[in-house]
């Protein structure tokens, strides 16, 4: 490691796996010309050893040393020197010096640098080592000035929820909605023995003042309450404890039925409260410090109190009074809804975004102290764009916490990049105006409005094995930012960006430039070319909630719907004459959704049901929109690819390379997006693009109109996936396929798109000739190099393209695609486009 730091000092661009994350302690510029400004010595004040004030010494030498080549002496030096411990401890060795140090709450840090001494004082242990992460991002960046800083979080609850299963297999693997790797934590039914990553992800999340774990799916494993595994947990808290981040649990509602063999788990039973009892006693034996419950209840099929007609309360109070012995707290997720009760068809009223305002009405005051409600940001389900959930105006006495996904399950899931600060800020920023009073959704989680004390921040962040954490290099900005934001919401996206870049990449201001374009672009894009106009995300909701599918968002069991049909579109929402959502809001926010004058435009699909021709405040009509910023998001998404070719041997060839080979794909998928939502919602309507694009591409050949040899045509469903409409086969899945054509474009150079689709059902091969010479090989792969869902059909999930550029041609040259099965894969092609370089069709 030493090794590769002085080659970083030298200026070469050293290879990255990304494990460091923006923990990467790289060499500063010039760094020889400030060591004068840093001190020379660590001392910590009664550190003991996997404690985080020892944990906050060790980070303070080895990042002064690896950011500046400057090696610190432990303990009482001549020179300067950096001090770090909690208050109390400081003010016990220097009892004068207490009257000169500011308020810290839980958790919060005052920090002084001053030529070249450091004090850095937490009001806990935990908050004496996010003081030390402080200063070493500081110094990172380059910014050696004296400086004094007190620093207090903004929310007690800054916790990180992970959706990892006991082992791998079933319909979601070994994370749920994870797409960077298995699981740290689990595997085949036990904690893993090797817990190395659990507590570099630990780290990790301290720095970012993260403060506690939940390690489990929150669709839980009534196992994970065997004494094998309470043991496992218990390893799981020893490598999280010296970074001071708690571990906390996920529980199935029926355990006891399920592992303790009653024959009940009505929360009212004592027979179930005393078993549950039991339950927390032996788990806080082995876990003093253990943070506490996460539970979901009643809701897409899950047990809960509702079963035996208990209320939510009810349930959420027997974890709370179990807990309260030990001081643990539980986070009850309001995600609650019967989806077996739905149905579009016979209810226009039916609407699965009243269920979590409708399920909590009247229990406000019913939960114990220690019980903080946990709210999805929107109602339905992490949507590209949804208006905040009014549940959050509707708790004034208990707290909440608002649920934010990091990981991206609708959103690209990390093989689209998609910078979500800007999201998350605008949702944090929004003035719910309770009571028409200022009422921001930060201040709300803060406990600022209400005056709650149990209230803050839970992101679904499902990390795995992969050396990127999360898939992406990019993506992990989302986590740093929801760390950043959960404890200061009044950071700016730009800024945290700025930070993330320079930590995670040096201070290039080429490489500033194009990570800031890109990531700022990168939400406005993809909701672009994927669903605007608050129409949700049109991803295929039934599978795997990543490729298009909008004729999925509707007769679905699941309540996300559009009520698309020949001549309208959009839910809606209204009082007068919807679903009554809108009134679920204070009366300031809920007159101004009812009224499709004053509903936002992009959230008017959302709260109304209009006609297709329905004028937008721009002057387009609905499905002109749709048209048009589908191929806006899609032109944006093309421009990230030659962005990033600039950073060339500006960053490591490592990191350079995998973020480009994402980065190429997202743009050939956005056009997937972009082609398959327009030619549904053209298909249904009826109505063409005033500017003549959808369903004319005057570059493209179908692979089904050129002379198959061993290929077939397939009807493709749904259809909108394919472009027209079907693409070939293999006829068996041992027969080589050929399609070939004679080109008729004049003779010059021309980029050769081919647009395929990459089951997980094998690898087939498929190969490019003009006029008999190789132009590309390449293998159905992509399951093992992007993350996302994997997916057996032929459908937008798995359609791709690869390009091939500059190739020369002459008119009437011969170009032939050969496609070899693997396997269930039977090398399907839907279609291949000759373009005049530099276009995209």
């Amino acid at each position: 490691m030493r090794s590769l730091l002085w080659l970083a000092a030298v200026g070469l661009a050293v290879a990255e796996d990304g494990l460091n994350a923006w923990l990467r302690y790289a060499r500063v510029p010039s760094a020889s010309h400030h060591l004068g400004k840093l001190p020379s010595a660590v001392v910590t004040l009664n550190a003991t050893q996997g404690l985080p004030v020892h944990t906050a010494g060790k980070e303070l030498v080895d990042g002064i040393n690896g950011l500046f080549g400057k090696k610190l002496t432990v303990g009482k030096s001549k020179g300067t020197s950096a001090t770090v411990g909690t208050v109390g401890a400081y003010v016990d060795k220097n009892p004068s010096a207490a009257a000169g140090l500011p308020d810290l709450i839980e958790d919060g840090f005052y920090l002084k640098v001053s030529k070249g001494n450091v004090l850095i004082l937490g009001q806990n242990e935990r908050g004496a080592l996010y003081g030390a992460f402080h200063y070493l991002s500081v110094i990172a960046q380059g910014n050696v000035s004296d400086f004094t800083l007190t620093s207090n979080p903004d929310a007690p609850i800054r916790w990180v929820n992970q959706w990892d299963n006991m082992q791998d297999g079933g319909t979601h693997g070994s994370v749920e909605r994870g797409y960077g790797g298995d699981s740290i934590f689990f595997w085949d039914g036990y904690i893993r023995d090797d817990l190395t990553r659990a507590g570099q992800y630990a780290r990790l999340l301290a720095s970012i003042g993260i403060n506690a774990v939940v390690a489990n799916n929150v669709n839980a494993n009534a196992s994970i309450l065997t004494p094998e595994n309470m043991d496992g947990l218990a390893r799981i808290a020893d490598a999280f404890r010296p970074y001071g981040v708690q571990l906390g649990v996920s529980l199935n509602f029926a355990a006891p039925q399920l592992l303790g063999g009653l024959d009940s788990f009505d929360p009212l039973d004592k027979t179930v409260i005393n078993w549950w009892q039991g339950i927390a006693d032996t788990l806080y034996k082995r876990i003093p410090d253990m943070a506490g419950y996460l539970v979901k209840a009643n809701s897409e099929g899950q047990p809960g109190p509702m079963t035996y007609n208990r209320t939510l309360a009810d349930g959420a109070n027997l974890f709370a009074r179990t807990l309260q012995p030990h001081g643990g707290i539980i986070l009850f997720r309001a995600f609650v809804y019967d989806h077996r009760s739905l149905n579009q068809t016979l209810d226009w009223k039916a609407d699965r975004a009243n269920a979590a305002a409708d399920y909590f009405d009247g229990l406000d005051n019913k939960f114990e102290d220690n019980v903080a409600i946990q709210i999805k940001y929107g109602p339905i389900d992490f949507q590209v764009r949804e208006p905040v959930s009014p549940l959050f105006a509707h708790l004034r006495k208990t707290g909440a916490t608002v649920e934010l996904q990091i990981t991206q399950e609708y959103l690209g899931q990390q093989a689209h990049v998609v910078y979500l600060a800007p999201m998350w800020k605008e949702l944090l920023d929004f003035d719910l105006r309770a009571d028409s009073k200022p009422s921001t959704l930060k201040d709300i989680v803060a406990g600022k409005r209400f005056g709650q004390k149990l209230t803050g921040y839970a992101g679904v962040v499902n990390v795995g094995t992969n050396s990127t954490w999360l898939g992406s290099h990019l993506a992990m900005s989302n986590l740093y930012a929801y760390g950043k934001l959960a404890w200061d919401p009044e950071l700016t996206s730009e800024g945290i960006l700025k930070e993330w870049t320079t930590l995670t990449f040096g201070q290039d201001k080429v490489v500033h430039d194009v990570i800031n374009k890109i990531s700022m672009q990168s939400w406005p894009a993809y909701e672009d070319y994927s669903g605007n106009l608050g129409i949700q995300t049109l991803t295929d909701i039934l599978l795997g909630h990543y490729g298009p599918n909008p004729g999925s968002q509707d007769g679905n069991p699941w309540g996300q719907w559009t009520r698309a049909d020949d001549d309208t579109i959009g839910m809606d929402r209204t009082v007068w004459n919807g679903t009554g959502y809108a009134g679920q809001y204070p009366p300031e926010i809920a007159a101004m959704y009812e009224n499709i004058e004053t509903t936002p435009d992009n959230l008017l699909l959302w709260f109304h049901h209009v006609p297709y021709t329905q004028k937008l405040k721009s002057g387009k009509t609905v499905i002109q929109h749709f048209y048009d910023a589908h191929y806006r998001g899609s032109a944006t998404a093309q421009t990230f690819v030659t962005l990033w070719r600039k950073l060339k041997g500006r960053i490591d060839k490592e990191r350079y390379e995998h973020v480009l080979f994402r980065l190429v794909y997202q743009a050939g998928h956005s056009l997937v997006w972009r082609d398959s939502v327009n030619q549904f919602y053209f298909n249904k309507s009826g109505i063409p693009d005033e500017l003549g694009r959808v369903g004319n591409h005057k570059y493209r050949i179908e692979a089904e109109a050129m002379e198959l040899k061993g290929y077939k045509s397939y009807k493709v469903s749904p259809f909108e996936a394919a472009s027209g409409f079907h693409c070939v086969v293999t006829e068996t899945n041992s027969t080589v396929g050929t399609a070939k054509t004679t080109l008729k474009v004049p003779s010059g150079k021309y980029d050769l798109a081919v647009n395929y689709y990459d089951m997980a059902l094998g690898n087939s091969t498929w190969e490019l000739f003009v006029d008999r010479k190789l132009i590309g090989k390449w293998k159905g792969d992509l399951e093992y190099e992007l993350g996302r869902a994997p997916s057996p059909y032929i459908d937008g999930q798995t359609a791709t393209r690869k390009t091939f550029k500059g190739v020369k041609v002459k008119r009437g040259s011969e170009l032939k695609i050969v496609g070899t099965p693997d396997g269930l894969e039977p090398a399907p092609i839907d279609y291949i486009s000759v373009l005049p370089e530099g276009i995209v069709d």
